[in-house]
């Protein structure tokens, strides 16, 4: 590989864009020469991507693992974000050494083929973290200070005054307590960025061990989550897809939390049960929610969700920003210039 120039594919589409990933890979490797191709799908503009088919082992891709053979096939290196990837693929592209998956978790990759053919599989956890931590405080001063509420207020021409009103303002950061489900690479940012706010911070996630210093420095105390339940005034979420997370907030813990708090999600909507929050958001036990993801996704569009007041929503783009496919194109051909040199990937597949 290292006397001829490596022929490198680059699947991207209207997010992820190919020149990223070009660019990267020469300011990484400037001595290194690389035949490169691209090809660019029309998503999410007009395309969209499949979550599951049982006929297949991979999840949330783009189009057939066809669509793909033919650009594959004499590749050394394949670049991808939503290209659904299985052994067949491999068969068909027997030079491909590694396959470098920008996104958090390769679940559109068959790593288990990738393994037993020799490819070697990396991808960009946590590449998105910032951008979603950020749109996750935003989404709560959204939802509490009424931002969006004013903001169609003004635009509409009403320019209500009702948001001044003692009924209708909201609380400040500095009053609430904010509990944070999940504290990975996305719940700790979001905890530090919390923490100029002045609020208080509490933790719920049996696979994650604070240090006391860290505790102290941040002022964050982790908590059973029955009690981080119980005493937030806020609850975000943020853990991982699992059987064990799946609806893991539904009638039962939203009973438990104090009346009149807050729901924000931004991880995905399976984590919740939205029924549930319907009903607690008319009957007051939830005061608002600021959504990002849904369950199904997109929301129907008569869903009664859509026409509650006390709601912000989005169409899941708190990872949507420049930062995070820089991030992702910069730790791909960090992955890469280290398989070439011989050395182990930082962020092989798991």
């Amino acid at each position: 590989m290292a006397d001829q120039p490596l022929k490198v594919g680059i699947v991207g589409d209207g997010f992820m864009q190919p020149s990223f990933f070009e660019k990267a890979l020469r300011a990484r490797m400037p001595e290194r020469r690389f035949d490169t191709r691209s090809m660019l799908l029309d998503w999410p503009l007009k395309l969209q991507s499949t979550k599951k088919d049982p006929t297949l082992p991979v999840a949330e891709f783009l189009g057939r693992p066809e669509d793909y053979y033919a650009f594959a096939a004499d590749l050394d290196i394949l670049i991808t974000h939503l290209a659904p990837i299985i052994d067949e693929t491999f068969a068909r592209a027997p030079n491909l050494k590694v396959v470098a998956v920008s996104r958090g978790g390769p679940v559109n990759v068959d790593t288990a083929a990738a393994k037993r053919r020799g490819v070697t599989v990396i991808n960009t956890p946590g590449r998105n973290a910032s951008a979603v931590a950020e749109f996750t405080v935003a989404s709560l001063l959204a939802e509490t200070r009424n931002i969006v509420r004013g903001h169609l207020s003004v635009k509409d021409g009403s320019f209500k005054r009702d948001f001044y009103h003692h009924d209708h303002a909201g609380p400040e950061l500095c009053e609430l307590t904010v509990g944070i489900i999940g504290f990975g690479d996305i719940g700790t940012r979001v905890a530090r960025l919390l923490v100029p706010f002045g609020c208080r911070i509490l933790v719920a996630d049996p696979y994650k061990q604070l240090s006391a210093e860290e505790e102290r420095a941040l002022g964050i105390s982790k908590v059973p989550l029955d009690q981080l339940l119980a005493e937030s005034d806020v609850v975000t979420l943020h853990p991982r897809v699992t059987p064990e997370t799946k609806n893991m907030i539904g009638r039962a813990q939203i009973a438990q939390m104090k009346r009149g708090s807050y729901v924000v999600n931004t991880t995905r909507g399976q984590v919740l049960d939205y029924p549930a929050l319907y009903d607690a958001l008319v009957s007051g036990q939830l005061r608002g929610a600021a959504l990002d993801t849904f369950d199904p996704e997109p929301p129907p569009p008569d869903s009664p969700l859509l026409q509650l007041p006390n709601v912000t929503l989005s169409p899941h783009i708190a990872g949507a920003s420049i930062f995070s496919i820089t991030k992702a194109a910069t730790m791909l051909a960090e992955d890469i210039a280290r398989i070439l040199d011989g050395q182990p990937p930082l962020y092989p597949a798991k």
